[in-house]
């Protein structure tokens, strides 16, 4: 009997062990996303008294190694005292990233997109109100032979105002993984591309050309700050948003996801 009862015994700890390794890994990858942060972001054109409005990207995310496919939160904040009235976001693409598809919001035509920039959607949000912020989902594809970089500014109605942009900020990884199922990159960091001796969107590694610009050979970003570039206003305001373009974007269905 003895003998018996330390046998079940002993089963029993081997199946407890191997419920908890089968567990504990895929809880913790529920949170590969990791942390959000608004690293290269900066204040441009002078909110509206009391509106403080800035946005937030994950520290880390996955691109599939043979789709190119990866998924990015951004998320717009009014950490201020008052409603911040008409706005919207922006979700651009450069270089190797490629914004596919924001959530609710609507595609820029590329006649109008901001110089350098390969996509992007304009997300229309009538009023954001004080201490709340609204978070989109973001598919989009990584050239993992080249740098890619993605830019969220946040304006007024008709675009004439610029409140905050955060990037061109680039995603990257030091040392990619091409045989591994997925690459994480890195908020905040240059590419290597997996290929040697592949075309880089930025230039060379050291002190290379990082304006936002790639291979068009556009004007290269005004500089405002160690890896920041403001998007041009003029093809902010006047090249992304035209009269004909203000009526479509607005027309648009409302985003889908509530206010946290």
């Amino acid at each position: 009997m003895s003998s018996r009862r330390m046998t079940i015994a002993t089963g029993s700890l081997l199946a407890a062990s191997f419920s908890a390794v089968m567990i504990f890994p895929f809880s913790a990858g529920a949170d590969d996303e990791g942390p959000m942060s608004g690293k290269g972001g900066k204040a441009v054109d002078k909110a509206p008294a009391g509106v403080e409005l800035t946005t937030l990207l994950p520290e880390k995310i996955e691109v599939d190694n043979s789709s190119q496919e990866t998924a990015i939160t951004a998320t717009v904040k009014n950490g201020g005292t008052k409603d911040s009235g008409e706005i919207r976001l922006l979700v651009v693409g450069f270089d190797g990233l490629s914004v596919k598809g924001v959530e609710g919001c609507a595609e820029i035509a590329e006649k109008d997109l901001p110089e350098g920039s390969n996509s992007g959607f304009a997300c229309a949000i009538d009023n954001l109100a004080a201490g709340k912020s609204k978070s989109y989902a973001v598919d989009a594809t990584f050239d993992l032979k080249k740098e890619g970089k993605i830019c969220l500014p946040v304006q007024d109605a008709d675009g004439k105002k610029t409140f905050w942009q955060q990037g061109p900020v680039p995603f990257g990884a030091n040392n990619p993984s091409p045989n591994a199922p997925a690459t994480p990159l890195l908020l905040g960091t240059d590419n290597s591309p997996v290929t040697p001796g592949s075309d880089k969107a930025g230039g060379d590694k050291a002190g290379g050309d990082k304006s936002g610009g790639g291979k068009s050979g556009g004007k290269e970003l005004p500089k405002t700050g160690p890896a920041d570039r403001i998007l041009p206003l003029g093809a902010v305001g006047a090249a992304l948003i035209s009269a004909g373009a203000a009526g479509l974007w607005w027309t648009q269905r409302r985003p889908q996801r509530g206010e946290s």
